[in-house]
């Protein structure tokens, strides 16, 4: 019976345990008002679509450009590319519903067709017939959702370390001296499982969303305090937590027809994303006829974050903008190609 008294007590002290973990962990939504005011700027704006408070950033003028962010993201993933492209072109971002200042949608509308219905309806609601469009992970999907169905009203298609390749890429890949093995990340294993997504809504541990940025950034020393802030309270906003796992709970899976691509299509990633594999790129590059294929080899998931200005400069030679060898200097000047 003494051994039996022993296991009792031990199972007491890591339930107790546990309980005291998950106290630390709890975190309370942060009210939007607090987060607007903090994060939002003063190229902000609110857009009613359809039911939704649509948060969005302009940035320059000339021919538009949709700048579309990825999962667990908002739009200031494109704070330098919006900087160095608007001189040249209007760009608009914006938070995805369940993301950033946007916030949840009552009516759950999360799907890659969802967005890139949202997309299309603000485009008319500005008045825009044609637009550039680039995107990022998920967002990359959201472009092809819209330049498959639309290709009338796509100027331009980048993609940059996008989901939606037209085939399952290899989950080991050979980086030169090194080989680089991708699988599910974590926050997406641990946001998917239906226990931990629960404990989830309510005690969001702030070491995941570091842990996050450094799986996306091939060097995880450019990460940041600042950033890993952002990600981590932006999640928090009100309704957020919730709208990401009524997200991930939805197919996901989509086939496009890549036929329909025949704009002018450039296609950037980092050869080092753990996320989603390079070979991914060398497929998007044999399914898209005359498409361009950049490789970062020291970049990770995100270069428009890791390494704005070097992948801002080849997005603005691919639209007919000339950028200078010395493009990292502060003297820096652009100019039109002829």
């Amino acid at each position: 019976m003494l051994w039996l008294k022993r296991i009792a007590k031990i199972i007491s002290v890591l339930v107790l345990s546990l309980v005291f973990f998950l106290g630390l962990m709890y975190r309370a939504d942060i009210p939007s008002e607090e987060l607007v005011e903090k994060y939002s700027t003063p190229q902000s704006h609110f857009i009613e679509v359809d039911g939704l408070n649509v948060h969005v950033r302009f940035m320059g003028e000339g021919d538009p450009i949709f700048l579309l962010h990825g999962s667990f993201s908002s739009l200031h993933t494109w704070d330098v590319w919006q900087k160095e492209l608007s001189p040249y072109f209007m760009t608009i971002s914006l938070d995805f519903p369940g993301h950033g200042l946007t916030g949840p949608d009552e009516l759950k509308r999360y799907s890659i067709e969802d967005y890139s219905h949202l997309v299309q309806r603000i485009a008319e609601k500005l008045s825009i017939e044609k637009f550039h469009l680039a995107g990022n992970s998920m967002g990359g999907a959201v472009a092809l959702e819209i330049a498959t169905s639309r290709p009338d009203k796509v100027l331009s298609l980048n993609l940059i370390d996008a989901s939606g390749a037209p085939q399952r890429a290899q989950r080991t890949v050979s980086t030169g001296d090194s080989t680089q093995t991708t699988s599910r990340p974590l926050i997406f294993r641990v946001a998917e499982n239906p226990v931990f997504s629960k404990i989830l809504l309510k005690c969001t541990p702030k070491f995941l969303f570091a842990k996050n940025l450094q799986e996306v950034y091939g060097d995880k020393s450019k990460v940041n305090e600042a950033a890993v802030d952002r990600y981590y309270e932006l999640m928090l906003m009100q309704g957020n937590r919730k709208a990401t796992l009524d997200r991930l709970s939805q197919s996901r899976r989509k086939e496009f027809d890549f036929s329909r691509l025949t704009m002018p299509t450039l296609i950037l990633w980092g050869e080092k994303d753990s996320w989603i594999s390079v070979s991914n790129a060398y497929s998007f590059e044999s399914a898209i006829l005359g498409s361009n294929l950049v490789i970062f080899p020291e970049a990770g998931h995100v270069p428009m974050e890791e390494i704005p200005t070097e992948s801002v400069s080849e997005y603005l030679s691919f639209l007919g903008v000339e950028v200078r060898k010395n493009y990292l200097d502060p003297s820096k000047q652009l100019v039109y190609a002829d």
